[in-house]
C-alpha cells in the first residue's frame, strides 16, 4: 500500500513544488522590475534545474519502455 501511495504522490508534490516555484520567480521579476527580458531570463537561469530534471524523468521514461 505505502509502495502505491509513494508512486503517486512522488510526482504529484514534485509537479506542485515545480508551479510553486515558477510562481516565485514570476514573483521575483515583478517586484524587482525587472522587465520583459529580465523576466524571461530569471526564469531560462532559475528553471534550468527544473527543466533539467523534468528531461530525467522523459528520459528515464523514454529508455525504460524501450526495454534498455
Amino acid at each position: 500500500m505505502r509502495a502505491a501511495f509513494d508512486t503517486w504522490i512522488t510526482p504529484i508534490m514534485i509537479g506542485g513544488l515545480i508551479i510553486f516555484m515558477c510562481f516565485i520567480i514570476w514573483d521575483l521579476a515583478r517586484e524587482s522590475k525587472a522587465g520583459r527580458f529580465g523576466t524571461i531570463m530569471l526564469f531560462i537561469v532559475l528553471g534550468a534545474g527544473m527543466l533539467g530534471y523534468v528531461l530525467k524523468v522523459v528520459i528515464t521514461w523514454y529508455l525504460e519502455s524501450q526495454g534498455v
